[in-house]
C-alpha cells in the first residue's frame, strides 16, 4: 500500500466504480512528478472526477451496445395481452422448438437443412425444407407461434376448452410483440403466415408421449376471418400442427420474458431460448462455444459467432440471464437472474453450510 495517505483515502479508492487499480496508481505517480504535488484531498478529488468521467464513458458504451442488440420498447409496462389473468403473466414457448433449430436466422434462407440431434439416447435425423420461392420461416415469424401458444395456455388456465385453431387479433399481436402498427406490418404478418405454412419438417420430434415421424408444416393452415375495407387483415384463425398442439396439451412449454421481443438480432433470440431451455431453474449453465454454435443452427463461422457472443456479453442485453464468455477456455456461462431462482440457490447454500457445521 502507498504510504503517506490516510485509511479514509484508501477506503474511498477501494469503492471506486470504474477506475481500476492500475489507473489509480498511474494518477498517483503523475501527482508525484508534478512540480507541486496535490495534497491528499485534492488528489482524491481528481481521482473521483476521473472515476465519474470513466463512468459516463462506460455507460455510453453500454448504451451503444444495447442499441445494437435491443429494439425500442414499444409496449407499456404491464400492458400484456394476458393481463386479465394475473396468475399467468407470462408468454410461453414450446420446448421442442427451443431445443431444435427449426427456424431460420436470416430472411430469405432457401437452404434445405439437415441435422442430427440426440434425444433419450437416440439419434434423430431432421430435415427442414423452405417454402417454395419465399424461404424458411424465420425466428421472427415464430412470434406468431409464441402468441398462439400463450393464448391457448391462458385459455387452459381459465378452464376453457381448447383446440388447435386459434383466433388472432393482428393488431394485438403487433402490439404485444413490440412491432409497429403501420400497414406494412399487416402485409408482413401475412407473409410470415405463408412461410410458416410452407416450411416443412421431417423429423421424429416427440411431444405428449407421441412421436411425429412424418413430414408436417409449421402451420396446418390459416384464414382471414375479418378485414377492413382496405383488405387489411384484422383477425386471423391459424391452425397449429398436431405435434405442437400436443405439446400445449401436455404443458411441454416454458415461460419466456416479454423482453424477448425487444431482441433485435436473430442470433440473440436463438441464444435466449437455448439458455431458457437448458438453464431452466438452475443457478447457471455452462457450454462450450462450439457446442452452443452447433445448437443455434447458425450459418455464420465460429469466429463470427465468437464475436457475436462477446458483444452480447458486454451489452448485457439478454433477458433473464447474464451471459459470460471466457476467452481462455472458450466457454459460455449463463447465470440465471430470476429473483426466485437466486433466492432458492442462496437458501440451498445456507442449508449446505448448516449441514456441514452439524457434521463437524
Amino acid at each position: 500500500m502507498e504510504t503517506g495517505f490516510s485509511e479514509n483515502f484508501w477506503e474511498i479508492i477501494e469503492n471506486l466504480e470504474y477506475l481500476n487499480s492500475d489507473e489509480v496508481i498511474q494518477l498517483i505517480e503523475e501527482n508525484k512528478h508534478r512540480a507541486v504535488s496535490f495534497p491528499e484531498n485534492m488528489l482524491l478529488k481528481q481521482i473521483l472526477e476521473r472515476d465519474k468521467a470513466a463512468g459516463v464513458v462506460k455507460l455510453s458504451q453500454i448504451s451503444d451496445l444495447e442499441k445494437k442488440h435491443l429494439l425500442k420498447d414499444r409496449v407499456e409496462k404491464g400492458d400484456f395481452f394476458i393481463s386479465e389473468s394475473p396468475d399467468l403473466p407470462f408468454f410461453r414457448d414450446d420446448i421442442a422448438s427451443m431445443e431444435n433449430p427449426l427456424f431460420a436466422l436470416k430472411a430469405g434462407d432457401t437452404r434445405v437443412i439437415e441435422y442430427v440431434s440426440n434425444s433419450k439416447g437416440q439419434q434423430l435425423q431432421t430435415t427442414i425444407r423452405p417454402a417454395v420461392g419465399i424461404g424458411r420461416a424465420t425466428i421472427f415469424d415464430k412470434d406468431i407461434w409464441i402468441f398462439a401458444i400463450s393464448k391457448l395456455m391462458q385459455a387452459k388456465f381459465d378452464g376453457q376448452e381448447i383446440n388447435n385453431a386459434v383466433e388472432v387479433s393482428v393488431s394485438e399481436f403487433l402490439k404485444v410483440t413490440n412491432r409497429g402498427d403501420g400497414g406494412n406490418q399487416f402485409v408482413m404478418f401475412k407473409e410470415a403466415l405463408d412461410r410458416l405454412q410452407g416450411t416443412t419438417i421431417k423429423t421424429e420430434i416427440e411431444t405428449g408421449g407421441v412421436s411425429s415421424a412424418s413430414g408436417f408444416g409449421l402451420l396446418d393452415g390459416w384464414e382471414v376471418v375479418q378485414e377492413n375495407n382496405k383488405k387489411i387483415p384484422l383477425k386471423v384463425v391459424i391452425q397449429l400442427p398436431g405435434w405442437l398442439y400436443r405439446s400445449i396439451q401436455s404443458n411441454e412449454v416454458l415461460s419466456i420474458s416479454n423482453q424477448y421481443f425487444r431482441l433485435k438480432k436473430p442470433i440473440d433470440r436463438r441464444i435466449y431460448e437455448i439458455a431458457r431451455k437448458h438453464c431452466g431453474n438452475q443457478n447457471s449453465w455452462k457450454v462450450s462455444l462450439e457446442k452452443l454454435h452447433e445448437k443455434t443452427g447458425a450459418s455464420m463461422t465460429l469466429r463470427k459467432f465468437r464475436m457475436a457472443m462477446n458483444s452480447l456479453s458486454e451489452a448485457k442485453a439478454l433477458p433473464d440471464f447474464q451471459l459470460e464468455y471466457d476467452r481462455a477456455s472458450d466457454m459460455v456461462t449463463f447465470i440465471n437472474q430470476d429473483d426466485a431462482v437466486k433466492a432458492d440457490m442462496a437458501q440451498q447454500k445456507v442449508l449446505e453450510v448448516l449441514k456441514k457445521s452439524q457434521l463437524s
